[in-house]
């Protein structure tokens, strides 16, 4: 059994279409949602801000190589086209962190093979990753630098400017069926 944290974001198009068609291809594997964030980009590369949200997923069927695989075909179906980098794009579905649920426990899981890198080598310097993620995991944790640390600490250390440049908006993603729809 594996759950894993993925991060998700879009600077080009519809962004919230883009955000809820992650949330909508991963169906009953949606454990948890973040509300959705516009952040400033992150990478010094100009461009338009970003919505972006962190989802909790489960699936004993799927490892991490599992989930980074879904998490392209989802980037694919966005028509993601990897250019530029950290340059703007129509969806980005970064697996941040992967756990082993099988024996009762979240235990983190590590990779440095085949197109893996688990935990996610960048996550804990990003605000648009952390804030989101405490907001559905407010006792997360992520190893870093192979010492396991609360993500409340990680993002408490990062630039001030960092944090207020990931703002909260009324927007929403919406699991199963669509509250707003009649039936």
């Amino acid at each position: 059994m594996s759950k894993a944290v993925l991060s998700i974001g879009s600077n080009l198009g519809d962004r919230m279409a883009r955000l809820q068609s992650v949330v909508d291809g991963l169906g009953d594997a949606v454990r948890a949602v973040s509300g959705v964030y516009e952040t400033d980009p992150w990478g010094g590369v100009d461009q338009g801000p970003f919505l972006n949200a962190v989802l909790i997923v489960d699936d004993p069927a799927r490892d991490g190589h599992a989930w980074l695989h879904r998490a392209h075909e989802l980037e694919q179906a966005a028509d993601r086209v990897r250019g530029q980098r950290w340059g703007p794009r129509t969806l980005d579905v970064d697996l941040v962190s992967c756990y082993d649920t099988g024996d009762g426990r979240d235990t983190e899981m590590f990779s440095r093979d085949d197109g893996l890198t688990l935990p996610h080598p960048l996550a804990h310097l990003r605000a648009f990753v952390l804030v989101p993620w405490l907001a559905v995991d407010p006792d997360a944790q992520l190893t870093v630098a192979g010492q396991r640390r609360s993500v409340a600490a990680l993002l408490a250390e990062l630039d001030p400017a960092d944090r207020d440049g990931v703002r909260p908006t009324a927007l929403a993603l919406h699991t199963g069926a669509d509250p707003s729809a009649d039936g």
